[in-house]
């Protein structure tokens, strides 16, 4: 029996939820589009049409027990890229994808997609918006949206950073292109962090907008 089919087991839902409850990470493979509409709560969203393993490495403790939520047909695949990079804990995946656990009757959270244009229309009306941009410092120092604060996905570890959110914020997340802005409001939700928004397109249709305001930092 190789590695991965050690890793390969399928959890039933009340196996999965005792595994949630001994503070294993939940990890969510699917789509994002899938993902923001419907996940199990305290899910980490990496998604496998993206940098899957880059972020996996860089926002995942190795040595952490990880469940899988994935695609059907995508668990072994899911399950090898990780065990490649050294992700040997991990217990398995969900029999029957999240379907089974939406179907069941479990718990779900969403993340609320908006369009840019959405964006740009209550900016003016909410002094509470906090416009949060995750792409990497260069970045955000080539052009960003004025008054965004900038915080690269790859910070977001330190737990500590996101204490700077206050309860009454609304904060929309983007990222270049709509990819790390998912993978950010899943740690920002499994934080706590409910009152966030995940711009569709990032800052890629975001500098399309006609009332966009783009500042650069020249220092940087």
């Amino acid at each position: 029996m190789t590695k991965n089919e050690r890793n390969f087991n399928a959890l039933t839902i009340s196996e999965f939820k005792t595994l949630i409850k001994s503070n294993v990470t939940v990890l969510d493979s699917r789509l994002a589009t899938t993902f923001t509409q419907a996940f199990i709560p305290t899910s980490i969203y990496i998604g496998l049409q993206g940098k899957f393993v880059e972020w996996a490495k860089t926002l995942l403790d190795v040595e952490k027990e990880i469940i899988i939520v994935a695609e059907i047909g995508k668990e072994l695949e899911t399950i090898t890229l990780l065990n490649n990079v050294g992700f040997n804990n991990i217990v398995g995946f969900l029999e029957g994808g999240f379907e089974t656990w939406q179907t069941a009757g479990e718990k779900i959270d969403m993340i609320i997609d908006v369009e840019p244009d959405e964006l740009m229309m209550d900016l003016p009306h909410d002094p509470n918006i906090t416009v949060l941009d995750v792409r990497k410092e260069k970045e955000y120092a080539d052009g960003h949206l004025k008054n965004s604060a900038n915080l690269p996905l790859s910070c977001m570890t330190d737990i500590t950073l996101l204490a700077q959110f206050e309860e009454n914020e609304n904060i929309y997340v983007h990222c270049a292109g709509g990819y790390r802005s998912v993978i950010a409001a899943s740690i920002l939700k499994k934080e706590g962090i409910h009152n966030l928004r995940n711009v569709l397109g990032g800052w890629e249709k975001i500098k399309e907008q006609e009332a966009v305001e783009i500042e650069k930092d020249t220092t940087t």
